[in-house]
């Protein structure tokens, strides 16, 4: 039985107990009756309040969770789709000007990425635009490969 039925079930009883509510006792009893009846409707605008803002908090955590899937999952993600334009320019990074830079192009998504002396010491990097792991290898390069792409770079 909710509070305001319980209530409701003890006005009943006490109005059917025909208490002369002019005594003293019928006075306090009146009393007490009242302030009982505005906390169970104090207590019913406070349920209602708890219900709304659970509703409220559900939704939220739900739209919230929306957005962490979004934001974090890279599957949902289609970087390969060619209307997108993804233009990464060198101002977008903080690089030292001392250093050097390099370019190289994502075998994947087909994208120019720069690249800086600190990234290629590390081996690995994943691809701003696709996500795609591209590792760096500079073992197998010999004196003749660096001596050509230097010749290139003159020309």
């Amino acid at each position: 039985m909710k509070l305001s039925e319980q209530m409701s079930y003890l006005r009943g009883l006490v109005d059917g107990l025909d208490i002369d509510m002019t005594t003293k006792e019928g006075k306090v009893l009146e009393q007490v009756l009242e302030v009982l009846q505005s906390t169970v409707l104090y207590v019913d605008d406070l349920q209602s309040q708890v219900d709304e803002l659970t509703e409220l908090c559900e939704d939220l955590d739900e739209d919230l969770g929306n957005v962490e899937e979004f934001l974090l999952d890279e599957e949902d993600i289609d970087f390969d789709d060619e209307d997108d334009d993804y233009d990464f320019d060198d101002e977008d990074y903080d690089f030292n000007e001392d250093e050097d830079l390099y370019e190289t192009v994502c075998p994947t998504c087909g994208n120019t990425i720069v690249l800086a002396d600190a990234i290629l010491d590390e081996g690995v990097m994943n691809c701003p635009c696709c996500g795609e792991l591209l590792e760096f290898d500079f073992d197998d390069l010999t004196i003749d490969d660096l001596e050509g792409s230097e010749d290139e770079d003159a020309e």
